[in-house]
């Protein structure tokens, strides 16, 4: 039965002036925020099927395509179909990746206003134990994003699971080159400006895709093979804070006359065996004559991960700043050396990288040792023959 109209008043004066005069209880408590939703986009690992495993993607919105196909030789059959592990440093996004068995490639397209047809396969360390794609892959995608250079994330296999990166990582990194270039005209990439830049532990399979894809093509020119005929061959690559390269075991490795040019970068006095590795893998490019290679050694820095003293610059990674020290702008001077070569103008135009490359297959190597050039005293002019009376 409905209240009669005069109640009905009585009892909504009643809780207007409850709510506008709240108990002492109730005053006494301090105004509660409602809570923070849980973080959302953040991968969980994909369902265990009987088929090959779906890599998630690290970056939303990320195009994954797994390197080779499922009966490939170069993959373990009977281990495919397990999950990758996502990890995190921060709660709202991937830090690293581990039981990486179905090897892929996540492509993110530059700003497609500012398309430079330039992309960048980025390699992230680890120490071959994790894949590090927070830091050397997610931050990358957004950076290179502004300059209209399209960024794929590689997830390589890695030694902790089995694999030889030497053999089985230095394979990830070319196949992700042939199947990238294989998709150019799709993505609307320039398929001469595709390459590869690598950190720490990825720089080791970025450093050997430079120097071994001829041979990788070779290996791979069969005819069931719908990349045999596409190349692997880097355009340019990025080396960043490296682990040891090639040349930093035992007999050196033939340089290719149309290596590409290299861009190489670490902290010096504080990431020492690092520096050496990246001068060693310098040294035997200029001493060979490539062009366009250069390396920025940085006074200060650290290598990521490592314990640091008081007062020292914090050992992040990627493109962090590092408290503001020099070392924390490399990824700017990349982009000089970047738009130097022409990876920054319009697509479908030779690069000045391509120019050079082209220009020095005939180069001579470089002694390691100067000595001025020998002068060659100018040729005399023949005398005139005296006149006669």
């Amino acid at each position: 039965m409905n209240p009669h109209p005069r109640t009905r008043i009585l009892i909504t004066a009643a809780l207007a002036l409850a709510l506008a005069h709240p108990s002492p209880a109730a005053a006494d408590q301090p105004p509660v925020l409602p809570p923070a939703s849980a973080p959302v986009g953040v991968p969980a690992p994909g369902p265990r099927t009987d088929g090959p495993y779906v890599p998630q993607p690290i970056v939303p919105g990320g195009v994954i395509i797994p390197l080779y196909p499922p009966d490939s030789p170069y993959l373990k059959r009977d281990r495919l179909a397990e999950p990758e592990e996502y990890h995190y440093y921060e709660p709202e996004r991937v830090g690293y990746v581990i039981h990486i068995h179905n090897p892929s490639i996540e492509f993110h397209p530059g700003n497609r206003q500012l398309n430079t047809g330039s992309v960048v396969i980025l390699a992230a360390g680890g120490a071959h134990r994790t894949l590090n794609v927070g830091g050397e892959g997610a931050d990358e995608v957004n950076y290179f994003y502004n300059y209209g250079v399209s960024t794929v994330i590689l997830r390589n296999r890695l030694r902790s699971d089995g694999y030889d990166p030497q053999i089985d990582g230095v394979n990830d990194a070319l196949q992700a080159i042939k199947l990238v270039r294989a998709h150019a005209k799709e993505w609307n990439l320039d398929p001469r400006r595709i390459g590869i830049m690598g950190f720490s532990a990825g720089a080791e399979l970025a450093a050997a895709a430079t120097l071994q894809w001829a041979d990788f093509d070779a290996r791979n020119d069969l005819p069931s093979n719908p990349l045999a005929k596409v190349s692997s061959r880097p355009d340019f690559a990025g080396i960043i804070y490296p682990g040891p390269s090639p040349f930093a075991r035992g007999v050196p490795p033939a340089i290719p006359r149309d290596m590409p040019p290299a861009f190489i970068t670490c902290a010096g006095w504080g990431d020492w065996i690092h520096a050496v590795w990246a001068t060693e893998y310098f040294t035997a490019l200029l001493n060979d004559g490539v062009p366009n290679v250069e390396m920025h050694i940085y006074a200060r820095g650290h290598h990521p991960g490592d314990k640091v003293g008081p007062g020292e610059p914090p050992s992040t990674g990627g493109i962090t700043d590092r408290g503001f020290i020099a070392f924390g702008a490399w990824q700017d001077r990349f982009m000089d050396w970047f738009r130097d070569l022409g990876f920054l103008g319009k697509p479908g135009v030779e690069t000045q990288a391509a120019i050079d490359v082209a220009a020095n297959l005939n180069r001579v190597k470089k002694s390691a040792s100067w000595s001025p050039p020998k002068t060659v005293p100018p040729a005399q002019a023949p005398t005139a023959p005296a006149k006669g009376p």
